[in-house]
């Protein structure tokens, strides 16, 4: 079966300073996200995860394939795994201030424009109740970009949306610098987007 590590971070967990605080990116790296990791293995290796060597976004696209005992812990811990996985790697300290190419492009057409974009992800990011994402996704149905929202660790991939930028709103993401305030840690998070990463996910799949 393909088991799953802990992938390592793009940057130092000070680099995204003052944005994102040296110890919440320890914590959730360290902590948080290793759970996610070892809850996958471990409920990959109760159903025989040799039955399923797809990568976790593939058995993400298609829980059905799942048993039905598994499902549960499988969304939960391989969703937990898969988006912070992305999260890290669409965060920078090198951020541009906006994205460029066929994704900007995009944005224009859907969201009438980047601002436009920005506040409607950001109104969205705070009206999650409790914990959970906001995406922006390519729907491939539609051939087009979305911001869509997901509660706990679901994953874009279960509603066959792929998954271009996400912000984690849990909690613990942002407890330890900004207390309640989702608001700033929002508002903090635009300035460390790897927009070149974000641009290239999608111009590989607006072919």
């Amino acid at each position: 079966m393909v088991r799953y590590i802990l992938p390592k971070l793009p940057y130092g967990y000070d680099e995204l300073e003052p944005y994102i605080d040296k110890e919440t990116m320890q914590i959730h790296h360290q902590k948080h996200h290793q759970a996610y990791v070892d809850g996958l293995n471990k409920s990959l290796e109760q159903i025989g995860g040799e039955a399923h060597p797809q990568y976790i976004s593939s058995i993400l696209s298609d829980l059905g394939s799942i048993p039905e005992s598994a499902k549960n812990a499988v969304n939960f811990f391989g969703g937990g795994y898969e988006n912070h996985k992305l999260f890290w790697e669409t965060m920078s300290p090198n951020s541009d201030p906006a994205p460029g190419g066929k994704l900007e492009d995009a944005i224009d057409v859907y969201f009438n424009g980047f601002d436009s974009f920005k506040e409607q992800f950001t109104k969205q990011s705070l009206s999650i109740q409790g914990s959970g994402w906001c995406w922006l996704v390519f729907n491939p149905t539609y051939n087009r970009t979305e911001i869509i929202t997901t509660a706990n660790q679901d994953s874009p991939w279960t509603l066959r949306k792929i998954p271009l930028l996400g912000l984690d709103v849990w909690e613990h993401a942002y407890y330890l610098k900004h207390q309640n305030r989702r608001n700033d840690y929002v508002e903090s998070w635009w300035n460390v987007i790897n927009w070149d990463f974000v641009s290239n996910r999608f111009s590989e799949l607006a072919q």
